[in-house]
């Protein structure tokens, strides 16, 4: 059993780990970054380690100080939380041999899922869905004219991508190879590999995942599916639980294929298989992230597991005790990320310092977040300031406990995209359940940020109000009338 875990991560994931752990009561260590120092996490673990790199980036990916951290501080083991080294095999085989568990899967889980290529194969020869496809690793020499003879439109994937990265869709096959030769750039400085592989894009998709958790005993049961469809440039911006998409038959199908697939890889720990939901209700296996997801809490708002202490409990080696059916779904959740980005400007990152920052709360109200007023925001790091997640009896409930919660939020000294998530969780095709990963693109237009007359009033009474000089001149007295002094008619 555990008595001391080292946290090697940062921001919102990192003080969501460390609470967890204090409630186990287990004596919590963060590793961090200088830049870092005076985070929440920090502050409220028991202990603190600096890391030291180029770039603070850097520090967060040095293997070697991690391990001698853990090592030093005495802690039995480590969560990695998600991003960062979370699925570095070589990071967990290095812990291993210095006697320090790994909190997630096997190394051998996360080498066989982290590569698309070998996952794809390894699930299309189990007799799971996927889509029709070329691989480059195949047969170099013939990759093109294969991925041209699939026909368009067509999706190109770096082999050892994510978070969207080095993808790109071609509807027009006289683009494919500029696209493929532009993907392969992007897969290489991103992720120092550019092999590639090409699937039939599927239109209006929507992006489907569900939540995985076995032991080492062989135990393995889902927590049901997450709908992840709103998105920006392939990256998540909205999340919920239940999908509005899904049939009870589908959801059935579409968890169960996720279960067989974590069972085939004898998988342990938690981690989430993603699949590409078509419109006609076909669904192909997409990837399997091994790690704890960016959107995890809204699983454990409908279910009432916390997952962390389940990643901890199984790394301890302990049995899951419980079965599929203890794990049901009550109500619906919804998740926002609140980014610092500028919206009506392309979602520029904002940079700054949070001047004041008042998170909202009420019924059915969730707030992971990980900065504190006075601390600075940086272009170090993803701009994700927090999550809000709300919980409703229905659907309909959450979206306007999310709506009031985005509403409420108070962030001053950097720009957030709270007013366009309201917009987005306002539109029609996300209120009757039909958003699909092209939503935020195909609606740009209706999206934006539109302003009244009265509005545009306020703004210039508010522009007029707050220059200085014009203020002083209306309440300062005019020199000849001060020239008069007690004077009177």
């Amino acid at each position: 059993m555990f008595q001391k875990v080292l946290i090697a991560n940062r921001g919102e994931i990192a003080l969501r780990i460390l609470h967890t752990l204090k409630g186990m009561g287990l004596a919590t260590v963060v590793a961090h970054h200088a830049v870092d120092a005076d985070s929440p996490a920090v502050l409220e673990a028991d202990e603190s380690v600096e890391l030291h790199g180029l770039t603070p980036v850097a520090a967060y990916l040095d293997i070697a100080q991690l391990v001698e951290a853990s090592r030093r501080s005495g802690a039995q083991a480590l969560h990695p939380g998600y991003g960062f080294l979370s699925e570095n095999a070589a990071f967990a085989r290095a812990l291993e041999a210095d006697g320090i568990v790994f909190i997630g899967p096997r190394p051998d889980s996360i080498e066989l899922m982290g590569d698309k290529v070998r996952a794809r194969s390894f699930v299309a020869h189990r007799g799971f869905p996927v889509a029709p496809s070329a691989i480059e690793d195949d047969d170099p020499a013939s990759f093109v004219e294969r991925a041209r003879a699939l026909g368009a439109p067509l999706l190109i994937k770096p082999s050892a991508g994510g978070g969207g990265k080095g993808m790109r869709i071609v509807r027009d096959l006289a683009m494919l190879d500029r696209e493929i030769e532009t993907a392969r750039r992007e897969g290489e400085r991103y992720f120092g590999d550019g092999r590639l592989f090409v699937e039939r894009y599927v239109e209006r998709p929507r992006h489907i995942e569900v939540q995985v958790m076995g032991d080492a005993h062989g135990q393995l049961v889902h927590f049901w599916e997450r709908e992840c469809s709103v998105q920006r440039r392939f990256q998540k911006i909205i999340e919920e639980t239940p999908s509005p998409a899904l049939s009870p038959v589908q959801r059935h199908d579409i968890c169960e294929a996720a279960a067989g697939i974590a069972r085939a890889a004898n998988y342990r720990g938690a981690g989430t298989v993603e699949f590409i939901y078509g419109a006609g209700g076909e669904f192909y296996f997409l990837e399997m992230n091994t790690r704890l997801q960016v959107e995890h809490p809204v699983t454990e708002m409908v279910t009432g597991f916390d997952l962390v202490r389940e990643q901890v409990r199984v790394a301890q080696g302990e049995p899951l005790g419980y079965t599929q059916a203890d794990i049901v779904q009550l109500g619906h959740a919804i998740e926002c990320r609140l980014y610092a980005e500028d919206a009506e400007h392309d979602f520029r990152p904002s940079t700054g310092d949070i001047l004041c920052w008042r998170p909202p709360s009420g019924p059915g109200v969730r707030v992971d977040a990980g900065v504190r007023e006075g601390q600075a925001v940086t272009a170090a790091f993803d701009p994700m300031i927090a999550k809000i997640i709300c919980h409703g009896n229905t659907r309909a409930q959450a979206i306007e406990r999310s709506i009031l919660a985005l509403e409420q939020s108070v962030l001053l000294g950097l720009t957030t995209n709270a007013r366009y998530l309201t917009r987005a969780l306002r539109h029609a095709e996300f209120r009757a359940g039909q958003a699909d990963t092209g939503m935020l693109a195909r609606c740009a237009d209706e999206l934006r940020e539109s302003l009244t007359p009265d509005d545009i009033d306020l703004v210039l009474a508010s522009a007029v109000l707050a220059d200085r000089e014009l203020l002083r001149a209306v309440h300062s007295i005019p020199a000849m009338h001060a020239a008069m002094g007690p004077w009177r008619n």
